[in-house]
């Protein structure tokens, strides 16, 4: 199963330019800075990488690149989504054998499902792999998203392992934490506030903030982990104000354009999304400098 998966998993851009072609360079660069950082994992193709707006070959290059960078330094898991069980069955495999050490299970859909058709989707993705299987719950996006009963059932699923929640409802967490009964672990979101999650027992979280501010945020982190909860909840602050830039404005544009701002040519995110507006580099650069 390899190592335990905990900490801060910065979920990466997709650097793309106007004809289509990876980034390898600059996604390289901010891979290795980040690790230089502190984190404890790296996420291509989660939400914050626009997964839903690039193609196979574009998805494949960034995972190359993204765990030749990583040289085994840190675990690389991976995003898998699709609309049909066999898309993300062959992904999952593929993504296995470009080296992945895990699988974030993402399930698109168009028409609606059943708890038992979300369950067999997942089920599959798990059935396909050794690797471990992360689940990603976002019901304000996902037309079809896991109920208590159903991750209850993909829990005793011997390889997935751990679930990131992107709600914005920290007693869900608590929920599936007992519902689990410890037979998966919890990663939070950007929608959450981490420091209230690690409070309750989650690992840390999969958040594409931790890319603009990997320090602060592995800081965070060890903060909780030390149970030093004052100086822990006066950074969180800090880095909420971050958070709550972000919830303004599309998150692909504000993450890409406050790397930007850091100086990785990162691009706009992919059409037909919108570059970040002046108003929104100018109050994501506050922040930040805010943050140091």
């Amino acid at each position: 199963m390899g190592r335990a998966f905990h900490g801060v998993f910065p979920y990466l851009v997709s650097p793309v330019d106007a004809d289509g072609r990876v980034r390898d360079g600059v996604l390289a660069r901010l891979c290795d800075d980040l690790i230089a950082a502190g984190v404890h994992g790296l996420t291509p193709l989660g939400s914050t990488g626009e997964f839903a707006y690039l193609s196979p070959a574009q998805k494949r290059r960034i995972v190359e690149v993204t765990i030749e960078a990583a040289a085994g330094r840190v675990p690389v898991v991976v995003g898998v989504a699709a609309t049909t069980t066999a898309d993300a069955v062959a992904q999952t495999r593929e993504m296995e054998r470009l080296g992945a050490n895990g699988v974030l299970a993402i399930l698109e859909a168009y028409f609606p499902l059943d708890d038992e058709a979300i369950h067999d989707y997942f089920a599959a993705v798990a059935g396909a792999t050794a690797l471990p299987v992360v689940l990603y719950t976002n019901p304000n996006f996902q037309r079809a998203d896991l109920s208590l009963p159903v991750i209850d059932r993909l829990s005793r699923i011997a390889n997935v392992r751990y679930l990131k929640d992107a709600s914005t409802n920290t007693g869900r967490l608590l929920s599936i934490m007992e519902r689990a009964e410890g037979r998966i672990e919890i990663f939070a979101a950007s929608a959450h506030i981490p420091a209230a999650v690690m409070l309750i027992g989650g690992k840390g979280w999969m958040a594409g903030p931790a890319c603009v501010a990997p320090r602060q945020s592995v800081a965070l982190y060890d903060l909780c982990v030390a149970r030093r909860w004052e100086e822990a909840m006066a950074l969180q602050r800090r880095l909420w104000r971050l958070n709550q830039a972000f919830a303004k404005y599309n998150l692909a544009a504000c993450i890409k354009g406050g790397l930007t701002l850091q100086g990785y040519d990162v691009g706009d995110p992919l059409a037909p999304q919108k570059p970040l507006s002046a108003q929104g580099r100018e109050e994501l650069s506050r922040a930040l400098a805010e943050l140091g």
